[in-house]
Parts: structure tokens; C-alpha cells; sequence
């Protein structure tokens, strides 16, 4: 509620507690929010200092709320002029890298990353400033940000920014992830399969792209490129494009499957040529059910061969 003004739930949550009554002690908040007395009387105090709360004229142990109209006004105007001035400094520093940018050389459209953590920062960034899209190219080897740590994505899913992902085939043997990539297509992330790919890719807008630095296999530390606006940047955005188009669409956006679908599932991983070991896993169903649910819906769809199976299934609209 208070995020905005640069205060978190539970300084929210004291002050809501004390709105709520004529007056309450540091003892009786935290008793009220279950919060122990260590961690309640500095937010108590921070609250103080910033006007939200005062000490009773009659008790000085006590706290009262001050009125929101009153004591959140001017922390909202300050916090306005704070996010003009931002503004304006973004703008003039946009100005002078626009400049420079305009005076960059060949070797200049291209910054080294080096170090994981630098690459992961990188790619943080490069999400929090999109505007309209993300694409990704994404290999089989586990990446350097899983998904759990990606919550810049969920946030950019969340402000309307497009995501389209194309992964290597190898990635949907990984433990979870049809469950991952149905939970990502329900909030509106596209993702599309290819056999392989060659290297790992991010570009955020038509903006920036960050590429990793070294062939696949190689050992040394890890860096990326990091391609600024430019012939080079048209050329790796034209060839995402190329790979966009040749894929296969792995779920359906915003998909909702029912609790039953286990056969569509199997039939969608089985056409994207994921083994049986591995649809099983995804599944969390026995390789012997794969095996049987296979031979069932070839029985059902009267085909001898699973091949047979997958036309059938495209024309049946199974998947």
C-alpha cells in the first residue's frame, strides 16, 4: 500500500493498525500483528519520524494516527517532485549517450560483460527497462538465471511486456518444466520449440541483445556482448525472427488445461520428439503408463504407427 512512498508491508500494516483505534501502545501493536517488540518499535519510530504517527498529549507510551490527507500528502508530493527530477536527469542523460552514441566506431556497438554476476545484473536491467517485448533463445544447459531468480520477468509479464522464448528440445526433459511453461503461457509468455540452437540469446525491445561470449562447451569464465542499436543488433533481432518462425508452438498462450489432460500433454511432448523416460518425468506418471496411454490412443485414433499417431492427433485436434 505504502510501497510507493518507499515503505513496505509491515510499516503499512502498524499504521493501519493503529487507524483502526483511538490510540495503542508499541506492546499492544505488536501483539495485534504478531510481530515481536525488537522488530515493531523501530517501524513505530520510522512512522514517527515521517508524521504518520504521533504520541498521545496524555500518554506518551501511546500512539495515534495521524490523518492520511495530512501526513501522506506531503510525502506524496516530495516522492512526485522526486520522480520529476528523475525524469528530467533521465532525459539529459539519455541526451548525452544518445550523443555519444552517434560518435561510437565499429568496436563501440559492442560492451563486454565479464562474470557471472555482471551478466546476471545485465540481464535484470535489460528486463526492467523493456517497454513492449523479450526474446529469448534458451538451451538445453542449465541457464545462468533460473526462473525462481528471474523475478524481473514476472514483473514485465506483469506491466504488459511481451515475452516470446524458444528453447532446444533437450529443455523440455528438464525436471518440471511443462508445469513451469504452462504457469509462464497463462500470463502471457509465448514459447515455441526447435531442435537446437546455437547459442543463447536475450534481447530486450529493439533496444539492446546480450549473447553470451563464448561456444557452447567451452569452460572459461563466462561473458557476454552486450550489442547496442545497430546493423549488428538489426542482424541477431532478424535472425531471432528466422527461429520464431521455423518453431513449433509449445502451449497455447493463457492455456488452461483441465485436470484430465494428462493425453494432450503426452501427445504435445511426443511430437516435439521428447522420449518416453523423459514425458513420464514431465508427467509424473510411470514410463509403463506412457507406454500404455500410447498404445490406447493409437488403438482410439485406429493407426499402427506412432507417426500415424501425430497426424491423427494434429487432425482430431487432440493437440
Amino acid at each position: 500500500m505504502l510501497d510507493a512512498l518507499g515503505l513496505d508491508e509491515a510499516h503499512t500494516a502498524v499504521y493501519r493498525c493503529v487507524l483502526q483505534q483511538p490510540s495503542a501502545s508499541t506492546a499492544e501493536i505488536a501483539s495485534a500483528l504478531s510481530m515481536s517488540l525488537p522488530r515493531t518499535r523501530p517501524i513505530v519510530a520510522e512512522l514517527e519520524r515521517l508524521g504518520l504517527l504521533a504520541r498521545q498529549a496524555a500518554r506518551s507510551d501511546r500512539y495515534v494516527a495521524s490523518p492520511p490527507s495530512i501526513s501522506l500528502r506531503p510525502l506524496l508530493l516530495e516522492r512526485e517532485r522526486g520522480l520529476t527530477r528523475a525524469h528530467e536527469a533521465l532525459v539529459e542523460l539519455s541526451d548525452l549517450y544518445r550523443r555519444s552514441a552517434e560518435q561510437r566506431s565499429v568496436a563501440d556497438v559492442v560492451d563486454v560483460v565479464i562474470g557471472d554476476d555482471a551478466v546476471r545484473q545485465r540481464v535484470a536491467q535489460l528486463q526492467a527497462a523493456s517497454v513492449e517485448q523479450v526474446r529469448v533463445l534458451v538451451l538445453h544447459e542449465v541457464a545462468l538465471l533460473s526462473g525462481e531468480e528471474n523475478i524481473e520477468e514476472d514483473r514485465a509479464l506483469a506491466r504488459g511486456v511481451r515475452y516470446r522464448v524458444i528453447v532446444e528440445n533437450a529443455v523440455l526433459e528438464r525436471p518440471g518444466f511443462l508445469a513451469a511453461a504452462r504457469e509462464m503461457a497463462q500470463i502471457g509468455e509465448e514459447i515455441r520449440v526447435l531442435p537446437t540452437l546455437p547459442t543463447r540469446m536475450f534481447i530486450a525491445d529493439d533496444q539492446m541483445a546480450l549473447v553470451p561470449m563464448h561456444s557452447q562447451g567451452e569452460d572459461e569464465g563466462f561473458g557476454a556482448l552486450l550489442i547496442h542499436p545497430s546493423g549488428l543488433l538489426d542482424l541477431v533481432t532478424s535472425i531471432f525472427e528466422e527461429y520464431w518462425r521455423s518453431a513449433t508452438e509449445f502451449l497455447p498462450i493463457a492455456a488452461v488445461p483441465t485436470s484430465d489432460d494428462v493425453d494432450g500433454d503426452l501427445l504435445r511432448l511426443l511430437l516435439l520428439g521428447v522420449t518416453d523416460a523423459a514425458a513420464a518425468a514431465q508427467l509424473g506418471i510411470s514410463l509403463r503408463t506412457v507406454q500404455r496411454r500410447v498404445a490406447e490412443l493409437m488403438e482410439t485414433a485406429g493407426v499402427t504407427t506412432r507417426m500415424q499417431l501425430g497426424a491423427e492427433a494434429v487432425r482430431r485436434n487432440w493437440v
